[in-house]
This record gives C-alpha cells, sequence and structure tokens, in this order.
C-alpha cells in the first residue's frame, strides 16, 4: 500500500527567507521520519512527496496513491491547510484526515466557535476585529485574550495577549492586525485549568482517546500556552493525563465538537475551564502534530497506553475504513463514507 507524505518542512521555507515565527507551524525532518517509519512497521510503504505543489505535479503527470496522508499547513488564506484535501478531491485521490470544509472552518476559529455554541458546547463570548481595534469600543469582558484568528502552535499568543483594560486591548489588538495581516479574535479569559483532549475515529466510532492537562513551569510565559512555552515544553510545561470529573467532561464536549464541526479520523481539540470548573471550547485542531515527543496528541496518547505507531495505526485504520481498505494484513472493511 502506497502512501503520500505531504507536508511543509521548516528547513526548505528558513531556505526561502521565512522568519522562526513563520515556520513555527512546519514540521521538522525528525516528524517526517517518524511518521514514514511509522507508516512502514505498519506495513505500508511511504512515499515522501513533501510540498503541496509537488503533490499537484505528481498528480497532474498521472501518478495516484492508495491513500495520501497530509500533515500539509500551507502558507497563504485562512483555508490554507485546506488546499491539500481540496486537490486531492479535485483529482480524485484518497486521503486521510479532514475534509476540506472542515479544514478551512476549524483555522477560523470565530467561525469554528459559532458551529460548536451552536451544537451546545460552551465557548467563551468573543468577538472579531476585521480591520481596526475600534471596532471593539464597547468590550467589557476583563480579563480578555487577544490572539490570531487564523493561527495555529500558539502563534501570536504571548504574555501581552492577556489583557485587562481598554487600553491594552487596543494595543493587543492593533498588533494583531499589524503583525498578521489578519483579523485578530478576543474572548473572555478563563481562569481556570486548561485541557487538550485527543480523538480518533468516525461516526459512532469516534472516541476520545485521552485529555491531557497543560501545566505551565515557573519561567514559561504566565497564564498562556503560547508559542514560546511550546517551543520549549520540555523545559516549561508539565502535561498530566487527566481523569477526574471535570477533565471527562472537558472530553466529551470535545467529542461533541468533534461531530459539530464533522472531524474525521483525529483530531485534537483544546479547552479551558472557567472560574466555577466549567470547560469552554477554545479551538480545534484537525490538523494535529505529529512529533512522537513534541506534540501534544502522541503525548497524550502515550500517557493513555498508545504508543506512536499504534496511534498511526488508529489514523489511517478510520481513514482507510471511509474508502473500503484495509492495510495489508488485514480484512476488507465496507465502505463507511
Amino acid at each position: 500500500m502506497r502512501i503520500a507524505l505531504v507536508y511543509d518542512l521548516r528547513d526548505d521555507y528558513r531556505a526561502l527567507g521565512f522568519s522562526e515565527e513563520a515556520v513555527a507551524e512546519f514540521d521538522s525532518v525528525e516528524t517526517i521520519d517518524q511518521l514514514a517509519g511509522a507508516l512502514q512497521a505498519l506495513g505500508c510503504e511511504p512515499v515522501r512527496v513533501g510540498r503541496g505543489q509537488a503533490l499537484a505535479a505528481r498528480l497532474v503527470e498521472g501518478e495516484r496513491y492508495d491513500l495520501v496522508f497530509s500533515i500539509a499547513e500551507g502558507v497563504k488564506g485562512r483555508s490554507r491547510e485546506a488546499q491539500v484535501p481540496a486537490l486531492c478531491e479535485l483529482f480524485d485521490q484518497p486521503y486521510l484526515l479532514s475534509d476540506p470544509l472542515t479544514l478551512a472552518a476549524c483555522l477560523d476559529k470565530a467561525v469554528a466557535k459559532r458551529l460548536v455554541r451552536d451544537a451546545g458546547v460552551p465557548t467563551p463570548a468573543f468577538a472579531v476585529a476585521e480591520r481596526s481595534a475600534a471596532e471593539l469600543q464597547g468590550w467589557d469582558q476583563f480579563p480578555a485574550f487577544v490572539k490570531p484568528l487564523a493561527e495555529g502552535t500558539g502563534k501570536g499568543c504571548e504574555a501581552a495577549s492577556l489583557v485587562r483594560t481598554p487600553e491594552q486591548l487596543q494595543a493587543a489588538v492593533t498588533g494583531v492586525l499589524t503583525r498578521f495581516s489578519q483579523p485578530a479574535l478576543v474572548e473572555r479569559f478563563l481562569s481556570g485549568r486548561e485541557f487538550t483532549v485527543g480523538l480518533v475515529g468516525n461516526g459512532a466510532e469516534a472516541r476520545v482517546l485521552g485529555v491531557c492537562e497543560i501545566v505551565l513551569k515557573a519561567g514559561a510565559e504566565a497564564n498562556v500556552y503560547s508559542l514560546h512555552n511550546k517551543e520549549l515544553c520540555e523545559d516549561l510545561v508539565t502535561y498530566v493525563r487527566a481523569d477526574d470529573g471535570e477533565a471527562r467532561l472537558a472530553g466529551l464536549r470535545a467529542l461533541e465538537a468533534y461531530k459539530a464541526l464533522q472531524c474525521r479520523d483525529t483530531a485534537r481539540i483544546d479547552f479551558r475551564s472557567d472560574e466555577n470548573g466549567e470547560p469552554h471550547f477554545l479551538e480545534a485542531n484537525p490538523l494535529a502534530g505529529l512529533n512522537p515527543w513534541h506534540s501534544d496528541l502522541p503525548i497524550l496518547a502515550a500517557q493513555n497506553g498508545v504508543e506512536f505507531v499504534a496511534l498511526i495505526g488508529m489514523i489511517l485504520d478510520a481513514g482507510l475504513a471511509r474508502y473500503g481498505l484495509a492495510r495489508p494484513g488485514r480484512e476488507r472493511l465496507r465502505r463507511t463514507a
């Protein structure tokens, strides 16, 4: 079974002059090596394709694969994570993970919040400034948190993102609009525990893989799971397997959000609790990082007895089942989607 690996490498974009912040969402060679090794261990033949443009060229030339496994984030636009899946659909090429609509909706955090809120899952009060901080005149829910509307990996999340006055709000929003050339999202800051929830599967078989609490160490940027804290997570963050009532409630609500957003195969969904211990939806990542030692999804999977190769196997099996396929050595599965 030939599986095309599609990805954006940090080194490739550094060579093009991209800043360290600009490449933060992209992957390392180590991640691709580990992913390819896991697929080989599962009896598959990984084909390292590279960026979405490289996949496009191969598809135009007539090359096809049993499956495309894309972790490519894309470079431009709020729908950039949807570009490779859309390309696959254009060429009738089977692929893993969520479809273009879900990927685009989840990257736009306000769109995701509206969909999840309409499904009955709590999310903090929020607003969006499209062009100017003046659009948020009248916002009175402090403290508040400001971040870019369509970024991941903690980009734009830092100490200055937590604001307590209208003046600080205006400065933070103006900073996001200028620095990222995109709208700014402001939401009420919740003072409780922070969780990330891993999920796998589709339809009635979708389930919570585990709930992990994010605990910041002394020396970390306070109150925020920031890009800085994520990049230095081995020194600044403790990942705690969580299975108490509050954590289980976050897991149940994450599963509701997963279904409301129509995520496929796997996703990681973030929650933070309010002062009363009520978990609220923050954002969804249907294109979760897959570095075995540095990314949240593999970390929480391992905490729950699912090692990296087994995790990739779960994701692969879920995606193949949608096409009525199975990996080598397994009984052919009935098409479910």
